[in-house]
């Protein structure tokens, strides 16, 4: 269970890198071996994150890592355009990139999702077409597809949008 979510600190940065090459690990094996290849995120993106706001983790009720993600609000320069769709509105947004888990605790994404609607009501998020698990989360969230944007290497991702905090329990 998460009971934390705060900011990364650069003491965290080796856990947290481990937390990625879980999850790098688990994509593959559920079918998603191109998303976050060759070492993406690197440790050098990541502490640039922190020391920007962008980084956050998930403890569970021991005060253990077990999700990384990065959260912020703002205009995200990939979401300038969108292809095949548009977004619900032109409202600020907050924006969630590269959440990871460690695998040690279910519900991790939700608790992310949930942590950054409390902090923005309208949150923007992209998934790769593979990564199905990730899809399923959004549909789960009543996230609303919204149509493709293009990453600035070229490649595709699905663009989601939700309105409205998500209700805690």
């Amino acid at each position: 269970m998460i009971t934390r979510i705060r900011p990364t600190t650069h003491s965290d940065l080796s856990k947290v890198m481990e937390i990625y090459a879980m999850a790098r690990d688990f994509m593959s094996r559920v079918g998603n071996t191109t998303q976050w290849a060759d070492g993406y995120p690197s440790t050098e993106y990541i502490a640039s994150e922190i020391d920007a706001g962008h980084s956050f983790v998930c403890e569970n009720q021991t005060g253990e890592l077990v999700g990384t993600f990065c959260f912020m609000i703002g205009d995200d320069p990939t979401y300038e355009h969108i292809y095949e769709g548009k977004w619900l509105n032109n409202d600020p947004y907050g924006t969630v990139h590269r959440i990871a888990s460690s695998g040690k605790e279910k519900g991790v994404a939700e608790a992310c999702f949930r942590w950054c609607s409390m902090q923005c009501g309208n949150i923007r998020v992209d998934t790769h077409r593979d990564n199905r698990v990730m899809q399923q989360i959004l549909g789960r969230l009543e996230f609303t597809y919204c149509g493709i944007i293009y990453l600035p290497n070229g490649t595709v991702r699905l663009a989601y949008q939700r309105l409205n905090k998500i209700e805690q329990d």
